[in-house]
């Protein structure tokens, strides 16, 4: 009987000791610096055309990550809930630091963004979804397949007066949580989640920032893999309309 028991122990601890390393939670740290511009233009009191660029780099600045394109126009319902739909390109750099191929990603959106106000504390909530045709790599060569997955994000952000003087900085604390889903999505439902903590400032009525830090936490494929990217961000933020637009055009002329 104890002989039986031992040979069943003998084989079973190998496949216990597999099962957990698969099991093991693997997080791979590294530095990024992400910095976008993100346009808006009012064409009226209901209609706004969107427009961002983004570029996120690897090690600080040394390596590309990708850059990041999006369009899209807007449908204001009143001044509290927007509506958006679009479309997004992202060329996203090899895994590898001896490939070369860059891989394309073509995606609609869509989203609904909420803002309100609690005292003098203002609040965003924004729900987007995402249709994502990814480029599929293999070997450093395109291989003419591509990976559909759907995907649903949503963001809370808090700007926080800190100061009296509207002039001065204003502390922004948002999180946004991501899953996806497709056929090829089986251990990883839950894509990401970004915390940031930082401040906005105003440059002008038309142009402000905000800078801080960023966590982006993102699960792998294989499901026990994840990268916890700790993110150095800058985004632009700049608003005007095409009445504003062709007033300056018109002043720039005249000066010529």
């Amino acid at each position: 009987m104890f002989k039986q028991l031992f040979k069943v122990l003998f084989l079973l601890v190998p496949i216990l000791v597999v099962s957990q390393k698969t099991l093991i939670k693997e997080v791979n740290h590294q530095s990024q610096t992400w910095i976008s511009i993100n346009n808006t233009i009012k064409v009226n009191e209901q209609l706004s055309f969107l427009a961002d660029f983004h570029i996120r780099r690897n090690d600080f600045l040394d390596n590309e990550n990708f850059y990041f394109v999006r369009f899209g126009a807007g449908h204001s319902l009143n001044n509290k809930v927007l509506l958006a739909a679009g479309y997004a390109h992202m060329w996203l750099a090899p895994t590898k630091s001896e490939w070369n191929t860059f891989s394309n990603e073509n995606r609609c959106y869509q989203q609904a963004q909420w803002s309100s106000k609690i005292g003098n504390k203002s609040i965003l909530q924004r729900i987007r979804n995402e249709q994502r045709w990814q480029e599929k790599i293999a070997n450093d060569q395109k291989t003419g397949d591509n990976r559909f997955t759907n995907r649903v994000r949503y963001l809370l952000s808090l700007n926080i007066p800190i100061f009296k003087k509207s002039t001065m900085p204003t502390l922004v604390v948002s999180d946004e949580i991501l899953f996806h889903f497709g056929k090829e999505v089986v251990y990883n439902t839950f894509d990401q989640n970004r915390i940031f903590i930082g401040i906005k400032q105003s440059i002008n009525p038309k142009l402000s920032f905000d800078f801080g830090y960023m966590n982006l936490y993102q699960q792998k494929y294989s499901g026990n893999q994840y990268d916890s990217n700790h993110t150095l961000r800058l985004f632009f933020y700049y608003n005007t309309s095409f009445k504003s637009l062709a007033h300056f055009k018109h002043h720039e002329s005249g000066d010529e």
